[in-house]
């Protein structure tokens, strides 16, 4: 498993878990010397007792030395980072710099999967890149095997995933994928067998539609602002329709995260650059970015100017349960906030660590409370557990302004307005204190 990133190191443990011999492989030395002391450079639940479970067993190991673990393997796969350019298109040089090396050590026929997610037609141009770069009639076979793992459930999402794609073009190359996979389909797991683009499209595909989602819904919630609906009540009702189903349809400030903007930006430039312009998700793209904006602005209805004035913010990571900080709602309605002169404080019960690399002006807090003390509005941006249950009397007596925007509808309008408190949030309108 070349790449010990999120992907790689999930994936390698998982299939060390299902009983595979795995070599996790990474050039960064500080990332596998962490490694091997035990510790785990990234927050996933689960993940630290399956890597110990996997290294006490013998399964898995964690090297540096690429070539003796392509010589010594019979699957080679490719799990390294695919970041987005400033065009949307994906970087793939860590991806081609990969292959080439791969290359250069077969010394026998290797089955080489495409795990990172790339543009429809990358798994393809590996294979040629690796044929041009291999010793002589070196034999191999490539195949795309898209993940579909969520930050926060991954490990979960591995052992029990809801389908496995497999992008080949060999019968050797499929039996042997299905060897890896093989307590997968003794759960009778779904494999779908199909094309290096398929697979490929699949994966992109899947995230946009997911994506397509929460944009719509929150373009319901905006509308439902304007017309005095709950959005509740709204997405409840489509939700309980089968062929549209509930999850998704949660109105908030957004999506972010390592993989649905990168994912949607890459689709959206290579559809283009095929000479198509893809609507609905140019559309996913430009609803999602407005949400932060819609946030702030709510606050300013309450507040007025917010130059000057201090602002807590609750949570940093894009979503619960990781410490992923990459494209999370809760970076643009910082740099909003700071646009508008206002003075911020911040809390994350993991981030922390991670949100330092922003470089952003605020104030790291201790906790919920610290984060609120001399503020005049409270924003919770990440529905962690601990911010679905906090002392509201208690943020009162701290705050300078009794203003919370729940940009995640976490709470009861209800229960804050009952303590005093100016509530928003998203497509539920505004509930005011009864007389």
């Amino acid at each position: 498993m070349i790449g010990t990133g999120y992907v790689g190191l999930v994936s390698g443990s998982c299939l060390a878990d299902f009983g595979n011999a795995v070599a996790c492989v990474d050039i960064n030395e500080e990332t596998i010397a962490t490694l091997k002391k035990g510790g785990i450079p990234i927050y996933e639940p689960g993940l630290k007792e399956m890597v110990t479970r996997n290294v006490q067993s013998g399964r898995l190991t964690f090297t540096t030395d690429v070539e003796d673990a392509v010589k010594n393997s019979e699957v080679v796969f490719i799990a390294v980072g695919t970041p987005s350019r400033p065009d949307g298109s994906s970087d793939l040089s860590y991806v081609f710099d990969v292959a080439e090396t791969i290359a250069k050590h077969l010394n026998g026929y290797k089955v080489i999967v495409q795990k990172s997610t790339v543009p429809v037609g990358t798994t393809r141009e590996v294979a040629v890149l690796i044929s041009e770069k291999a010793p002589e009639d070196t034999d191999f076979d490539i195949v795309a095997n898209p993940e579909f793992l969520r930050e926060g459930s991954a490990v979960e999402d591995f052992l029990r995933p809801n389908r496995v794609i497999i992008g080949v073009e060999s019968t050797r190359a499929e039996e042997i994928m299905k060897k890896v996979y093989r307590p997968l389909y003794l759960l009778e797991t779904p494999v779908v067998i199909t094309t290096l683009e398929t697979a490929e499209l699949t994966k992109h595909a899947s995230n946009a539609f997911l994506a397509t989602k929460i944009s719509f819904i929150n373009e319901i919630a905006a509308i439902s602002e304007l017309v005095g609906a709950n959005i509740d009540d709204v997405a409840k009702g489509m939700g309980l329709d089968g062929r549209i189903g509930s999850k998704f349809l949660h109105a908030g400030v957004g999506f972010g995260g390592s993989c649905l903007p990168k994912d949607i930006a890459s689709l959206h430039h290579l559809s283009v650059s095929k000479g198509y312009e893809p609507r609905v998700i140019r559309a996913i793209l430009e609803l999602n970015r407005e949400q932060a904006s819609r946030a702030v602005a709510k606050l300013k209805d309450e507040l007025g100017s917010l130059g000057g004035k201090t602002i807590g913010v609750l949570g940093l990571s894009f979503k619960p349960n990781t410490d992923d900080v990459r494209e999370a709602p809760s970076i643009r309605i910082i740099e909003a906030l700071l646009a508008e002169k206002a003075n911020v404080r911040v809390f994350d019960p993991v981030a922390m660590e991670n949100f330092k690399q922003t470089d952003l002006n605020v104030v790291r807090c201790k906790n919920p409370y610290d984060t609120a003390e001399g503020c005049h509005g409270l924003m919770l941006v990440t529905e962690w557990n601990e911010f679905r249950q906090l002392d509201i009397p208690r943020l009162k007596e701290l705050m300078k302004e009794p203003v919370f925007v729940d940009c995640r509808n976490v709470y009861r309008p209800e229960r804050w307005v009952e303590h005093g408190f100016r509530y928003r949030s998203f497509g539920r309108g505004i509930v005011k204190r009864s007389s």
